[in-house]
């Protein structure tokens, strides 16, 4: 088989992807001398490399992009890389059906530094956590096979966890009243591994922005004797209200879409 044919192949097989070396075994071309082919495969749009030694072959639907959705490549880029990771904060939010505005990147949080990469209109985007196998996660399929996709409950505690990522406290609101179905023993069997402040700023932006969430379990595990009054946004000036039951300091105007 002739490089050029390898893209047309491996589709009608419902294969997205292969190595260097698969290509190589199944073309017969010894990978040192793969490069060229390769290239005028990428030229005309029909494959991409997300990572060294990994291409993925474009079907004709995404063939002006020369690239196939974040959902569709990162199982096999993490796992060709060896990295434990899961689609986090708006990407997530986005597949549960919470985004209010297609997110402009695709975030995924690893278990280890992985570099963000733009491939063409995708921009992969990774947020370290080393401890990202322990994260509530749920397979999702996608037309390449599956992805590793935060609950919903995760979901909402890595949007607060990390707003700023996730276009500040007035997006997470936003998007917090749209993902719908959140358990309140979950969230706090959860957010027990998380800080005080972190559970804290969850259960006021669901009390205030969301409807038939149970935060009594999360207001249970938030309670912390010793601890002072904890910041809406962190590093910022203490003026503004308080929020006797999460202990909260609204420091900052919060203003989702309507």
């Amino acid at each position: 088989m002739k490089v050029k044919d390898v893209p047309d192949y491996m589709l009608s097989r419902g294969l997205f992807s292969a190595s260097t070396l698969e290509i190589s075994e199944l073309t017969g071309v010894p990978r040192r001398e793969l490069s060229p082919a390769l290239g005028r495969l990428r030229a005309r749009g029909l494959a991409f490399s997300p990572a060294r030694g990994l291409y993925f072959f474009v079907p004709p639907e995404y063939r002006s992009w020369g690239v196939v959705p974040g959902q569709w490549m990162i199982d096999d880029v993490m796992r060709h890389l060896r990295r434990t990771y899961y689609v986090a904060l708006l990407s997530a939010a986005e597949m549960h059906g919470a985004a209010h505005h297609a997110p402009q990147i695709f975030q995924v949080i690893v278990d280890r530094h992985t570099a963000s990469r733009d491939l063409g209109r995708v921009r992969l985007r990774f947020i370290e956590d080393r401890d990202a196998a322990q994260a509530a996660v749920e397979q999702r399929n996608v037309p390449s096979g599956v992805v590793r996709l935060s609950s919903r409950e995760q979901t909402a505690l890595d949007l607060v966890a990390h707003h700023r990522k996730a276009g500040g406290w007035s997006n997470v609101a936003s998007v917090l009243g749209g993902l719908e179905g959140l358990d309140g023993e979950r969230l706090a069997r959860l957010a027990a591994r998380r800080s005080v402040a972190e559970m804290r700023r969850l259960g006021w932006l669901l009390d205030n922005y969301t409807a038939g969430v149970d935060t009594d379990p999360l207001a249970q595990a938030a309670r912390h004797p010793t601890a002072g009054a904890t910041l809406l946004e962190p590093g910022e000036g203490r003026d503004g209200p308080v929020d006797t039951r999460w202990a909260l300091i609204l420091n900052t105007q919060v203003e989702p879409d309507q």
